[in-house]
């Protein structure tokens, strides 16, 4: 019996695939060798390997503290452990810069795939076929270490759901449904392929420029070693550590919509490149995520744009001749089948077998092949947090500033098809204080709309969504 999971891989998979609303799920990863891969575990495994950490401030700017606001340093997990637990070693090591007690460090977004290249057989402590995706591991999955006030700025993914399993230290995790989108004031810069971020630092909002951020509905909760986490599709999410040191894994699942999502995706690169790039270089405006490395042509962008539309109708193609005989349907119907969005959520990926979509009310988290949700001590319901209270202890502040925000990162398939690409940044001493200072006071007599002003209307996500589906309908056979 104790050897027995709460859920069986089937059944972990339909409620992955159908609930629209995030859960934690309990007790169904008690075996997996992953769950000894604390840090002092890692630092042993890679051993005098170096590995890029993003460095932040703990202090609670207005602002975001986007990737361009970082800074980055190259070191070992032997070195991070020893600047975390404030030994004298570091004094002189690529972390004695910065004072443990103001900043954070971060070893965000590394695909285990690559950190492990020459140890293939660790990616088997990963199971994610537990969960109802066989033949997924580690292989699949990135590796997130960081010490305390490491946080990722709020954002959604636009590809795929999400499954995060925390191995060492707490997490706190803010998500907002799909329907907040506009209250969080989305924007496209930084530029990151397959992420959109928010404007808003939800850990100490500005009321005053982003007043609409009051009606936003924060679900929160602290996941704990051993706890596995979804994320659905598009949904928001803000993420700090809370203890002195975390380590979590997670694996982006594949789904039926990513389709129609990297067409929008192609058009928000095409336009965001060509737009920012037609600025004039002084400007200096840090538009382009560290990660992205450089901005790609007009002609590379349509490329993959034409790519991502040939995807799109080659996929709708499959999906309609499996599900429909062609015998048993009209031209007509065929014609208005091809029109239709669906939003079926399936593994596209070898690996993963197919499932029909399940229609889901975001509210209650029921989906239509589901009698009840099984929430219960084995899955946990992340339930909204009351507007009167946060778990963070930050409160809501209005002022004057203006801020123009900066630059973000991505492959060119994105989270699900390649790995992000690192730039080591500056490591120089000097550096941190010039990219770090987000309270600088911009000149607040300026009201002339900017690029950026533009560029928030232009790849506003409707308009987007509106763009690919014109698009999508213009090349339909």
């Amino acid at each position: 019996g104790a050897d027995i999971k709460p859920f069986t891989p089937e059944k972990a998979k339909e409620i992955v695939m159908s609930l629209q609303q995030p859960a934690v799920f309990c007790n169904m990863v008690d075996d997996w060798p992953a769950l000894q891969w604390n840090t002092k575990y890692l630092s042993a495994v890679l051993g005098g390997k170096k590995i890029q950490f993003r460095i932040g401030l703990k202090t609670l700017a207005l602002v975001p503290q986007f990737e361009t606001r970082c800074s980055y340093v190259e070191a070992t997990l032997q070195e991070f452990l020893a600047w975390s637990c404030g030994q004298p070693s570091c004094l002189s090591g690529p972390f004695s810069c910065y004072e443990y007690s103001k900043y954070w460090a971060y070893a965000d977004y590394k695909y285990i795939a690559k950190l492990f290249e020459n140890k293939a057989e660790v990616f088997q402590d990963i199971k994610w076929s537990d969960f109802g995706f066989p033949g997924r591991s580690g292989q699949e999955s990135t590796l997130w270490i960081g010490s305390e006030g490491a946080n990722t700025p709020c954002h959604l993914d636009s590809y795929g759901c999400n499954l995060v399993l925390q191995v060492q230290g707490r997490k706190r995790w803010h998500l907002f449904p799909p329907g907040d989108t506009s209250f969080l004031y989305p924007t496209r810069i930084p530029y990151e392929e397959s992420s959109i971020f928010s404007k808003v630092n939800v850990a100490n909002p500005d009321l005053k420029r982003f007043p609409e951020f009051k009606n936003a509905t924060a679900h929160v909760v602290t996941l704990s070693p051993g706890q596995v986490l979804l994320v659905p599709r598009h949904w928001w999410h803000y993420v700090e550590s809370v203890d002195p040191v975390t380590v979590s894994i997670n694996s982006w699942i594949e789904l039926d919509a990513d389709h129609e999502a990297r067409v929008e995706e192609a058009i928000t690169r095409t336009l965001v490149c060509a737009i920012k790039s037609a600025e004039n270089p002084s400007d200096a405006d840090l538009w382009l995520n560290p990660t992205e490395v450089e901005a790609t042509s007009h002609d590379v962008n349509l490329e993959y744009l034409n790519r991502a539309v040939s995807a799109y109708w080659k996929h709708r193609k499959a999906s309609v001749a499996e599900q429909v005989p062609p015998s048993s349907i009209s031209a007509g119907r065929m014609a208005s089948a091809s029109r239709k969005r669906r939003k079926r959520q399936v593994d596209p990926e070898p690996e993963g077998c197919k499932l029909p979509a399940l229609e889901a009310d975001c509210s209650t988290g029921k989906a239509g092949k589901f009698q009840k949700t099984p929430f219960g001590p084995h899955l946990i319901q992340v339930l909204p947090q009351s507007r009167e209270t946060s778990s963070m202890g930050a409160r809501a502040v209005e002022s004057d500033y203006r801020d123009p925000i900066q630059g973000n990162e991505g492959g060119h398939f994105g989270k699900l098809h390649c790995g992000r690409k690192q730039l080591v940044m500056s490591n120089d001493c000097e550096t941190p204080a010039n990219q770090m200072d987000s309270d600088s006071s911009p000149n607040a007599s300026q009201t002339a709309l900017s690029t950026n002003d533009l560029l928030d209307c232009l790849v506003n996500p409707h308009v987007i969504s509106l763009v690919a589906q014109l698009l999508l309908e213009r090349t339909r056979i």
